[in-house]
């Protein structure tokens, strides 16, 4: 039975104060994820709050990042338009790398055995040249491996090694 009235959110840092995080989300709604918003302007903005970002990052419109300081991207890499980065912990995407349109990266969960259902968050790191297919979903604590593809609609719970194509949720 749980008690979520008991959750307190132990161990979860958001790794800026309030006013920052306010900020953010006022940006972020207002112009960041905008049509309008060149992509050049949310590389930028998305320094201002933190991120670590590559050179030649494409960073399309309707792009949903829960907080930019917990995000790393290397040179070249593509976040696709409604693409969801939902960093309660650390996201690293490598270089090279292709995220689809509508893809799911969520470093956020619970654990199912706490009775106030407390957070089990964990890390996602995507390594050099992976493609992460449309609507994709990737889930906490996973590591993709260098140049390995996560076709359409996967859903990733455990890592994959280097080199690895997953076209079906049977794999992995």
């Amino acid at each position: 039975m749980r008690n979520l009235g008991g959750f307190t959110g132990a161990g979860y840092d958001k790794g800026r104060g309030l006013v920052t995080q306010a900020s953010w989300l006022t940006v972020d709604r207002v112009v960041f994820r905008r049509v309008w918003c060149p992509a050049s302007l949310r590389v930028k903005i998305l320094r201002w709050f933190g991120a670590s970002i590559g050179s030649g990052v494409l960073v399309r419109h309707d792009v949903q990042i829960h907080w930019p300081w917990k995000l790393t991207i290397g040179d070249n890499s593509w976040l696709g338009a409604g693409s969801w980065l939902l960093n309660l912990e650390p996201i690293t995407i490598g270089s090279n790398v292709c995220i689809s349109q509508g893809a799911f990266l969520c470093t956020g969960s619970h654990d199912r055995h706490s009775p106030t259902f407390e957070f089990d968050n964990g890390p996602i790191v995507i390594g050099d040249g992976v493609w992460i297919a449309t609507r994709a979903t990737v889930l906490r604590g996973v590591t993709v491996g260098a140049g390995s593809v996560v076709g359409a609609c996967v859903l990733v719970t455990k890592d994959l090694p280097q080199m690895t194509t997953v076209l079906s949720q049977q794999a992995f």
